[in-house]
């Protein structure tokens, strides 16, 4: 009897020995699984920007940039909690730090705390001024971003005591521009005719400086030309701009153009309608997109039996070509004269010239060829008979390949039959004609990996109340507002009174 009853003690003891291995064991693998989904999440996983305004998410194209990094790019933020935008600038990088995927490294430094830090990294980067910045470092080249480049700031409150406000946050531009500046080094060339009366560069003048800002931001530099004063388009200049030439080129002026073609030359072409440019439109022509003596019209129905007639265009971009593949069926608005365009590829496939549509007018255009008349019921009836697409930007190449992985030296041309768009009027409406105009100017100069959706400047959320609307607020503080706790307490009253 003493020998069973020592049995079952020693069964019962290695009964619970066994337990506690098996729940150790449970536990050491619980732990091991949490560590392992740890370390997984931390390596793999995705941020959200739930925020109205989407004010952190990185845009298209500077993720697309940051793809193309070959090296690590170190960022040194000296921003003083004061700054009115330091919270907005950390959390713009974090996403930056994100999307590089271990290509960016951040140090924080607070130049109030810690001064020996500050001041040896301002000895070592030359920083002479007290204003918040980053100092990027890529490749041993160096860059400051200031806080001033990266926002907007109304102190127009400071004389009655209130401190000042963030008009607009234009980090993401100003940080992507000057990391572009480092990895490439040199800028880009772009030239920029003039002596045709064309919109003038000037920045007090210029009625296209919010293109020429955009397009500066992507460290790409602006060369005024006047082709009449010079024997060839200088070497460096790898594309040229033409906007909205009033009178046309000259026989000289053609040849120093077609010159640059056959030297495998870039030209983006922004043709205006009410101009008479025969020879221009010509050496389009010869390469297959030839621009149409019509103006481009619409109907829109103001009433019940009211039309009016306009001649802005509503256009959507079509996908096919690199310049707006990440921009396909994205609108914009065309204001002023258009001119529709015939594409003919089969014309000069002969001559090893493609040539792609890029935006097309809505339906419901038409073209019309006596865009003078008054008469609206010819209008009308001609509006009726047109039903084909009608395209009003395109774009041709000659010696390229028609795979875009494979890139081999050509001549390259972007044409559209409308030069008003791009002036500060047209694309501060929207900035799909920005984008266009980039994606096109990067494609001329090859940069095809930055082609993309550009960051767009975010602006306070403002409202306006008229005075009827003030009315209806006015009654529902008044009234509806004390009105809901008197209903609620009349309800409880009556329920504990009976």
């Amino acid at each position: 009897m003493p020998d069973k009853a020592k049995h079952r003690r020693t069964s019962k003891g290695i009964g619970r020995l066994r337990i506690g291995f098996s729940v150790l064991v449970q536990i050491v693998l619980i732990l091991f699984l949490v560590a392992l989904v740890n370390s997984f999440a931390f390596k793999h996983y995705t941020r959200w920007d739930l925020s109205r305004d989407q004010k952190y998410a990185l845009s298209d194209k500077t993720k697309r940039f940051l793809d193309t990094l070959k090296g690590k790019m170190r960022i040194t933020v000296f921003f003083s909690p004061s700054t009115p935008i330091t919270s907005d600038v950390q959390n713009l990088l974090t996403e930056y730090q994100y999307a590089g995927k271990g290509k960016i490294d951040l140090e924080h430094i607070d130049p109030d705390r810690n001064l020996s830090r500050a001041k040896e990294l301002f000895d070592k980067y030359k920083v002479v001024t007290d204003e918040s910045l980053l100092v990027l470092d890529y490749d041993g080249r160096n860059k400051t971003v200031k806080a001033s480049e990266m926002a907007d700031i109304d102190q127009s409150g400071m004389a009655f005591g209130e401190g000042p406000r963030v008009a607009a946050f234009k980090g993401e531009q100003a940080i992507t521009s000057a990391m572009m500046d480092l990895v490439e080094g040199k800028k880009k060339v772009l030239g920029y005719v003039t002596g045709h009366k064309e919109p003038s560069l000037l920045e007090n003048t210029s009625p296209i400086s919010v293109l020429k800002t955009f397009i500066e931001n992507e460290n790409i530099k602006f060369q005024e030309l006047n082709l009449l004063d010079l024997d060839a388009i200088p070497a460096d200049v790898k594309a040229l701009m033409i906007v909205g030439p009033q009178y046309d080129f000259s026989d000289r002026e053609m040849k120093l153009l077609g010159d640059f073609w056959d030297k495998q030359g870039r030209i983006l072409l922004l043709l205006d309608p009410a101009a008479k440019t025969p020879r221009l439109r010509g050496f389009a022509n010869e390469l297959g997109v030839k621009m149409n003596d019509d103006r481009l019209m619409a109907f829109l129905r103001t009433g019940i039996q009211e039309l009016a007639l306009t001649r802005d265009v509503q256009a959507r971009f079509l996908g096919d070509s690199p310049i707006t593949k990440r921009l396909a069926d994205a609108r914009a608005l065309f204001l002023g004269g258009t001119s529709s365009l015939t594409v003919e590829p089969d014309r000069v496939r002969a001559g090893n010239i493609r040539v792609e549509q890029l935006i097309q007018a809505e339906k419901g255009y038409f073209a019309e060829k006596d865009y003078n008349t008054e008469d609206q019921v010819k209008l009308q009836a001609d509006a009726k008979q047109s039903n084909a697409p009608i395209i009003i930007g395109a774009a041709a190449e000659k010696g390229g390949s028609a795979d875009q992985r494979v890139q081999v030296n050509s001549s390259r041309l972007v044409v559209v039959s409308n030069a008003s768009f791009v002036q500060d009027n047209a694309i501060t409406q929207d900035q799909q004609g920005l984008d266009f105009i980039s994606g096109s100017v990067n494609w001329l100069l090859s940069r095809e990996q930055l082609i993309g959706i550009a960051p767009k400047v975010q602006k306070p959320l403002t409202f306006s109340l008229n005075e009827e609307a003030l009315r209806r607020l006015r009654w529902f503080v008044l009234v509806f507002i004390p009105l809901v706790p008197a209903v609620l307490g009349t309800v409880v009253w009556w329920q504990r009174r009976v």
